[in-house]
């Protein structure tokens, strides 16, 4: 079993992603934030978390994506802005099909959700600070994937699980 903190637009807000990092630091197989930090890339905090470009981050040593691959699990990152989110995520789940990942996280619209497409687990965790959409809570993901399921928590800003959004998905 393996399980993923996925965070994404944060704006400047440095002080819930160190307490993500110290809440998760050695009880998850990896840390992602999809960009929008508004954070430098040589910060300390990405120690922790793996992360990508957002819109609103500026600096070039951001990378645009990331394809890492943890235990059985391929997984793709990307803010989702330079594949057209707001209007359909077909874009990212094709670039995601191209890359073999079995998993695509993303931000960018600041809306949660998570979608099991073509055996390809995708996760919006919504926005730490600023959400959208019909859940206005400011989410984070946790994704606990074992042999035969994805299972996607959110959580608040508070660390409680919202069950009510709360997924899971049969894999193959």
């Amino acid at each position: 079993m393996q399980r993923f903190l996925v965070v994404s637009d944060s704006h400047g807000n440095r002080d819930c992603l160190v307490e993500l990092a110290d809440r998760y630091r050695g009880e998850v197989d990896g840390m992602f934030h999809c960009g929008d930090s508004q954070l430098e890339p040589d910060d300390s905090l990405w120690s922790d978390f793996l992360v990508v470009t957002g819109n609103c981050d500026f600096d070039p040593r951001f990378k645009k994506e990331q394809l890492v691959k943890l235990g059985d699990e391929t997984i793709f990152m990307t803010h989702g802005h330079l594949f057209n989110v707001n209007s359909s995520i077909a874009n990212l789940l094709y670039r995601s099909q191209e890359l073999n990942a079995s998993m695509a996280f993303y931000g960018h619209t600041h809306a949660l959700g998570a979608e099991l497409i073509n055996n390809v687990l995708v996760v919006n965790p919504g926005s730490i600070c600023f959400p959208r959409g019909r859940y206005r809570i400011k989410t984070y993901a946790v994704v606990t994937v074992d042999e035969k399921s994805y299972q996607v928590e959110f959580y608040n800003q508070n660390h409680e699980c919202q069950r009510e959004l709360s997924c899971s998905f049969s894999k193959g």
